[in-house]
C-alpha cells in the first residue's frame, strides 16, 4: 500500500460522512437551530463545531501538501477561519462548502501524488509553537496526518451527538457499506 493509498482514501471517505453528518443535522433541526450547532463545544476550553470541521478540512489537505513539499500557504486561511470560528461560525452551509473544497483539492491529486520518495525518507515537521517531530514519511501519514484528521472529524460527530443530532456508528462509517457482503442467491 502506498502513502497516497493510505491517506487520499481515508480523507475522502471522512470528509464524505463530515458533510452526511452536517446534512443529517441540518434535516433533523433545520435553519437557525442546525446553523446554532456551529458554535457548540464540548466542552468550554474545545474548539466549537465550526472550528472542528474547518480543521478537518485543513488537516485533508495540509498531509498531502507536506507530503509533496509543497506551501502551507493556500490552507493558510482555512487555518485562521478556523481559529476564529468561535467568534465567527457562520452556518452549515458554510461548513459544507469547506468540505466541498477539501473534497475538490483532493480530487485534483494524480493517483501516485504522495508517493514520489519512499515511506522511509525523513520527514520534519515543526508547528507554528515551535514543537519540530523527527519522522518518516509513513510515520507522518500514519501517525500525524491521519490522527489529526480523525481528531476533527470525531470532534465534530461528537458535538452533534452532543446537541441532539440522532447519529450512531452506522452514520460515522457510511463508507463501509460499499463492503457488505450481499446474500448469496437461492
Amino acid at each position: 500500500m502506498t502513502i497516497t493509498d493510505l491517506l487520499i482514501p481515508t480523507c475522502r471517505n471522512m470528509l464524505a460522512t463530515l458533510r452526511g453528518l452536517l446534512d443529517t443535522a441540518a434535516a433533523q433541526l433545520g435553519g437557525e437551530a442546525a446553523d446554532a450547532l456551529m458554535a457548540a463545544r464540548l466542552a468550554p476550553d474545545m474548539y466549537p463545531l465550526a472550528t472542528q470541521v474547518r480543521f478537518a478540512c485543513v488537516q485533508a489537505q495540509e498531509g498531502p501538501l507536506r507530503l509533496m513539499g509543497r506551501s502551507l500557504d493556500p490552507i493558510q486561511p482555512l487555518l485562521d477561519e478556523g481559529r476564529c470560528a468561535g467568534e465567527r461560525p457562520g452556518t452549515l452551509a458554510d461548513a459544507r462548502v469547506r468540505i466541498d473544497e477539501a473534497l475538490a483539492f483532493l480530487d485534483t491529486l494524480p493517483a501516485d501524488a504522495l508517493d514520489g520518495e519512499p515511506g522511509d525518507a525523513p520527514m520534519a515537521v515543526t508547528l507554528p509553537m515551535g514543537l519540530t517531530f523527527d519522522l518518516t514519511r509513513l510515520a507522518f501519514a500514519r501517525d500525524w496526518a491521519i490522527g489529526q484528521f480523525y481528531f476533527h472529524v470525531l470532534a465534530a460527530y461528537a458535538i452533534l451527538r452532543a446537541n441532539g443530532v440522532a447519529i450512531g456508528k452506522k452514520d460515522y462509517v457510511r463508507h463501509m457499506f460499499a463492503y457488505v457482503r450481499q446474500p448469496a442467491a437461492g
